[in-house]
């Protein structure tokens, strides 16, 4: 007798709780729901940390205010990243973990972006975002609209595809699966000889 075959469908997307019933947001959140409506598609809690899930075309806006507001002084963007959502129509979430230095509170904005789409390049408001973004089109392939320098950051230029995305092939990009680090220098020295 066989097994049964297991289909097993995978996430449209992340868990994104509203705060619970009673909790009030802080008043930078409420504050920027104000100063730019549409802005907020979204607020989250989540372990404790608030999350924003900001429109695209709003998220320099957004920025700029959590950046300049006196209640909220995020001076500091401490990481861009992203996920890879297949089953979505807007695949990626461009996530954005701001820190306030004077206020010594956080925030996450969070972004949807469609697969060959862009987002905003907040590098001009947080330079810190300068490299941060590159890791992000260098491994997603996402690219960062008004970016000053977006290249590679982590592998070779010439590297095909981008190696967290979801569908990248697991042995790499038409690469010999090789265990042994010492037969991929022989093979890479004799690559390099014919050249």
């Amino acid at each position: 007798m066989s097994d049964p075959v297991r289909t097993i469908t995978p996430p449209a997307g992340p868990s994104e709780p509203p705060p619970p019933a009673g909790m009030s947001v802080p008043a930078f959140i409420a504050g920027l729901q104000a100063a730019i409506p549409g802005a907020v598609e979204r607020v989250v809690f989540w372990v404790g940390d608030w999350s924003l899930v900001v429109a695209a075309s709003l998220l320099l806006e957004a920025a700029a205010y959590l950046r300049d507001q006196p209640d909220a002084q995020f001076d500091g963007c401490s990481d861009v990243t992203a996920v890879d959502w297949p089953p979505r129509a807007e695949r990626f979430d461009v996530i954005y973990s701001l820190y306030s230095t004077r206020l010594r509170h956080r925030v996450r904005l969070k972004i949807r972006v469609a697969d060959g789409g862009a987002a905003p390049s907040v590098s001009g408001i947080w330079p810190s975002a300068n490299w941060l973004e590159r890791e992000v089109f260098d491994m997603f392939g996402i690219r960062f609209d008004g970016h000053p320098d977006l290249r590679r950051i982590l592998m070779p230029d010439e590297w095909q595809g981008h190696p967290q995305r979801k569908d990248y092939p697991l042995e790499g990009p038409g690469e010999l699966l090789m265990e042994n680090p010492m037969d991929w220098l022989r093979v890479k020295r004799a690559r390099d000889e014919i050249e």
